[in-house]
């Protein structure tokens, strides 16, 4: 098995990130998601021979019961990807990916039972089901533990060359050491063109031919995080190294894939406008995302009914003042409009004017703690969403007052508000809830990737990927 894995490593003329609907995906999370559902697959047959055999029934070939089995994998990989079972963590740390693959089982198993109410015969029994979600769980795991050692190993790493060796590398170097990184530096070369700061870095002018270099090395991709480009990019060599079939790429865009966000402190504007994304080409895109908005809306709006009574009832009777809060927010092309949530703050909690909301906020009322991590003084903004206002995926809605002080101080701030903005968005999922410039600055970056990169699948993820914001709310407040 290890020399499988190894092999991977090897094939470095095969880039090691899948690209899909333009979303990075890393090859060992699609491998192993493939592994997975091979796995839930055969658990679900498993699961249906064991039963057929204690109730004496005879075993017709797999082929007759595609159907229920297809929809019980899919169904528990789903569940999968919203808890987070495929996140770096995961990867990393069998203690984080046992818990969230009981989570992900028991959602999966609750969710089948609701499709097999909506379309009857189309499951699994609910008998198959209990010995398929046993079944499954061993086979995940006893996978994840045999793998353990690959996953986050060098085996499933790019190997990497930086030419540069001043901050913009040095930054690339500290994202290898990182938890869940996807790649390793094999090797530095000062293209002399700024100070010297990774004291390993090679001067170019000591290596005789930068893609023998490369070979040597076993690079699968060199990354150009030069600070001075003006007389330093070396264009012959990196010609060369792309006819050779080795994958070449500024610093930009490699944070962009490694990260899932464009990093402010190394684009520029050339990069934005000559870059693939943002394109206006997604019509049938935008009038499909509308219409699952005004179809999601109102079933949301119908279940979630009773929820918003109770909760403005409870609002009502622990704080003086209307259950229901409004205020004005900015939407797409800086419109302003107005937004409504529960109240959860007390009624003279801005009485000196606007402040983010902090850690452990003061102002916060007992019932309005809860609601806020249960994250459900936020369904009323279904109503925006039906109105058209806001889309349920987008940038978060900041108010007037915030939004003329970031766009001062943060560039392309302004561009964010070139899509509707949404209930949950991708700085959501993937960086906790922050107060202040700093913060700002970092979900900008998570924004500008979603506003580049937007296409239906991305939505689709980050509506998954919520639920495992909601089930674990660390970053609620």
């Amino acid at each position: 098995m290890s020399k499988i894995f190894t092999g991977i490593s090897k094939g470095k003329r095969e880039e090691a990130v899948f690209r899909l609907f333009k979303h990075y995906i890393p090859h060992a999370v699609m491998l192993l998601a493939l592994l997975d559902f091979m796995l839930l697959f055969v658990a679900g047959e498993f699961g249906w021979v064991m039963r057929a055999r204690q109730i004496g029934m005879s075993v017709e070939p797999w082929v007759t019961r595609i159907l229920p089995l297809t929809t019980f994998a899919l169904s528990i990989q789903i569940a999968m990807v919203a808890v987070g079972v495929y996140a770096s963590e995961s990867l990393s740390s069998l203690r984080f990916a046992l818990a969230r693959m009981l989570v992900a089982v028991s959602l999966g198993i609750i969710g089948l039972a609701l499709f097999a109410f909506i379309f009857p015969g189309s499951t699994l029994w609910r008998s198959v089901s209990l010995y398929a979600m046993g079944f499954s769980f061993l086979g995940l795991f006893s996978v994840r533990v045999l793998l353990n050692s690959f996953l986050g190993g060098a085996a499933f790493k790019r190997r990497l060359i930086l030419l540069g060796a001043g901050q913009k590398a040095l930054r690339i170097s500290k994202m290898a050491d990182e938890p869940g990184a996807g790649f390793i530096i094999v090797g530095h070369v000062d293209m002399n063109d700024c100070e010297k700061v990774i004291p390993t870095a090679i001067n170019r002018y000591h290596i005789e031919n930068l893609s023998e270099h490369v070979e040597r090395l076993n690079a699968s991709e060199v990354i150009v995080a030069l600070e001075e480009r003006r007389n330093a990019l070396p264009l012959a060599d990196l010609v060369r190294l792309r006819t050779t079939g080795v994958h070449v790429n500024e610093d930009s865009t490699f944070i962009e894939r490694e990260t899932g966000r464009i990093d402010l402190r190394s684009v520029n504007p050339s990069w934005l406008i000559y870059s693939d994304g943002f394109t206006s080409g997604r019509r049938i895109s935008t009038w499909a995302k509308r219409l699952f908005d005004i179809a999601a809306s109102l079933v949301l709006l119908i279940i979630a009914l009773p929820l918003i009574l109770l909760g403005s009832i409870a609002v009502k009777l622990d704080s003086k003042g209307p259950a229901f809060f409004r205020q004005r927010r900015v939407g797409l092309y800086g419109s302003e409009f107005e937004l409504i949530k529960l109240r959860s703050m007390r009624l003279d909690a801005e009485a000196d004017g606007a402040v983010w909301a902090q850690e452990n906020d003061p102002r916060v009322t007992k019932v309005g703690r809860f609601i806020r991590l249960t994250r459900i003084d936020e369904l009323p903004q279904v109503w925006s969403v039906l109105k058209g206002d806001m889309s349920f995926v987008g940038p978060r809605p900041e108010r007037p007052e915030f939004v003329t002080g970031l766009e001062e101080k943060l560039v392309y701030y302004a561009e964010r508000h070139m899509v509707k903005p949404g209930i949950t968005g991708w700085a959501q999922i993937n960086y906790p809830y922050g107060a202040g410039l700093q913060d700002s600055r970092a979900k900008l970056e998570y924004d500008l990737y979603y506003a580049k990169n937007y296409t239906p699948f991305l939505d689709v993820l980050i509506l998954l990927q919520t639920l495992r914001v909601v089930l674990w709310p660390e970053g609620a407040r």
